[in-house]
């Protein structure tokens, strides 16, 4: 991907109140995204948002924006980003546009967009919005302004959808699952689209107030989900970040169920089922034990760059269908167009029901190998990553693990940290050796 000034690996984000994500900023983004978006179709764009509080603020900038190039704003509330993807795609809307920083603080905020196909804008596109920003803001004669409307179905619309990729024969009314919303978009639909399947439903999360979005709960941080399915004696667990495109889950043993387990469930799954057409990608940060296992199961496996864009990137360069994050972004392209953490429970759900199985037991064929993260802010104007004692630093560990691991360093696209990740056989080594490294880019 070509260097951008606004877009990142995952639309704009940042600090709310500071440039970008200001109220001014996201109008002229709103009208220069209009000027390149509208077609001679429906003249129609799509807005959800989180459940932080600045999404109002940033709504109403991004809609005068868009009315001023001539575009209209069918607004969802909040609603979950894969929810935006599937709406774009149903009402053949020109785009569709998330308010969300996902799984950041609540202070941060950030603008994805959705082509009509409901994927991710191209990198052409993008690179286009960004040359529209830096003109002088023009407004479209009074007669061809865009209006504002709103979807008063859109959460109904969403959960039919959801509730269509589980199989029909199948029910969920011999599991209770607590589910954890993270205060997030998915606080009014996760916990109906599982009742609605059968599922007695415990749900933690689920009461937004505009500033506990991700706080100590959700995709990010298991601890409350973990007590509560010990405590209510649960089958399970499932936690989803702000915007609802990621998932992790707990077993009834209260033991985190990440995305690579995640992945190796649903691809076993589909092995067994016989539709997995092809293999499956994971990322550079995927565990080797996901790897290892599914070498075991003969399925082909590819490691694409971190971010999901890049995942599904590899996905269609390959034709493939199956592909996750070990953070939890798990796509499905035979199900939806983008990562969805509530169809990619219900994937794992039915590998349950289907073959009367724990969690815990589902997870057994897989041996994660240890595997430390350290992350280390850095300022945006340096680049640590190529300094001799870094560089130094790297290699002498990769010598020391010799072929029995790996040591991974890289920039996050999301916020200014360095990911120094080291994986390997020995716990001990393995933290030792990414402490070590880590205190060098920290003391540069």
């Amino acid at each position: 991907m070509s260097e951008r000034k606004y877009f990142g690996t995952d639309g704009i984000r940042g600090k709310v109140g500071e440039s970008p994500i200001t109220p001014d900023f996201v109008l002229k983004l709103g009208w220069a995204a209009g000027k390149v978006l509208a077609g001679q179709g429906s003249k129609k764009v799509i807005i959800g948002k989180d459940t932080r509080i600045s999404g109002y603020m940033l709504e109403s900038a991004l809609e005068a924006g868009l009315a001023a190039a001539g575009l209209s704003a069918a607004f969802t509330g909040p609603m979950p980003t894969p929810a935006i993807a599937y709406l774009t795609r149903t009402f053949r809307a020109e785009a569709g546009v998330v308010i969300s920083a996902s799984h950041n603080p609540f202070d941060d905020n950030g603008i994805k967009f959705f082509s009509t196909e409901g994927t991710k804008l191209p990198d052409d596109v993008e690179a286009a919005i960004e040359a529209e920003i830096e003109k002088e803001i023009t407004c479209v004669p009074s007669a061809e302004l865009g209006r504002a409307s709103r979807i008063v179905d859109a959460a109904g619309r969403y959960i039919e959808f959801c509730k269509g990729t589980f199989p029909s024969e199948l029910s969920l009314n011999r599991l209770k699952i607590v589910v954890d919303c993270a205060n997030g978009a998915t606080y009014h639909i996760a916990p109906d689209v599982l009742r609605e399947l059968g599922a007695e439903v415990i749900t933690i999360g689920a009461s937004p107030n505009g500033m506990n979005i991700n706080k100590e709960c959700g995709a990010t941080d298991l601890g409350q989900l973990q007590k509560r399915v010990l405590a209510e004696k649960a089958d399970l667990g499932i936690a989803l970040d702000g915007d609802g495109d990621r998932i992790m889950m707990v077993d009834h043993l209260g033991q985190a169920v990440d995305g690579d387990q995640i992945l190796y469930i649903i691809a076993r799954e589909r092995l067994r089922q016989g539709n997995l057409r092809g293999g499956v990608v994971g990322t550079l940060m995927s565990n080797m034990g996901l790897e290892l296992a599914l070498k075991q199961l003969g399925i082909p496996f590819e490691r694409a760059k971190v971010g999901d864009r890049y995942v599904l990137e590899k996905l269609k360069e390959r034709g493939w269908f199956v592909g996750a994050e070990n953070s939890g972004h798990v796509i499905l392209l035979d199900k939806t167009t983008t990562g969805d953490g509530i169809i990619a429970g219900l994937q794992v759900l039915t590998a349950v029901v289907g073959n009367k199985l724990s969690l815990h037991d589902l997870c057994s064929g897989m041996k994660l190998l240890p595997q430390v993260l350290v992350n280390v802010r850095f300022s945006a104007d340096s680049d640590p990553l190529q300094h001799p004692d870094v560089l130094a630093a790297l290699h002498q560990a990769e010598q020391q693990l010799a072929g029995r691991g790996r040591v991974l360093l890289r920039k996050s696209g999301t916020e200014p940290l360095i990911r120094v990740m080291v994986e390997g056989e020995n716990k001990g080594e393995v933290t030792e050796l990414a402490q070590s490294i880590a205190e060098i880019v920290k003391r540069l």
